[in-house]
C-alpha cells in the first residue's frame, strides 16, 4: 500500500468518542486561523459498525493536516476511500480537493 502523505486515528467505541472528536474540532478551529499552509485543512471521518453492537470512530487527516495528525498521535496511511466518509471539520470545498472522484450527492 503506498503512503500518500495521509493520517488515520482509531478513536474506538463512537460512544466514548465524542471528547476526542470536540478536541479535534477546538483544535482545528484555533489553528486553522493561525497556520498558513498549502492545501486546505480538512479532516475526515468514518463510523464503522463491521456487525458489532457499537461502532468505532476512525478519523483521516489530509496531508495540510500533518500537524493536527500529529498532536493526536495519528499514524500515517494510504489516502482512504470516501465510501461513508464525512466531513468532520473544514470547507465543503474539501470534497472536491481531496475526493474528485466522489460525486456529488
Amino acid at each position: 500500500m503506498r503512503m500518500e502523505g495521509w493520517f488515520y486515528k482509531d478513536l474506538g467505541d463512537a460512544m466514548l468518542a465524542g471528547e476526542a472528536l470536540d478536541q479535534i474540532d477546538r483544535l482545528f478551529q484555533s489553528s486553522g486561523s493561525s497556520v498558513r499552509r498549502p492545501g486546505t485543512l480538512a479532516v475526515f471521518v468514518r463510523h464503522c459498525s463491521e456487525g458489532r453492537l457499537h461502532c468505532r470512530v476512525e478519523v483521516f487527516f489530509p496531508p495540510p493536516a500533518a500537524a493536527l495528525a500529529e498532536a493526536f498521535g495519528a499514524r500515517p496511511c494510504a489516502r482512504p476511500s470516501a465510501d461513508n466518509l464525512s466531513l468532520l471539520v473544514g470547507p465543503e470545498g474539501a470534497w472536491s480537493e481531496f475526493f474528485p472522484e466522489r460525486r456529488p450527492r
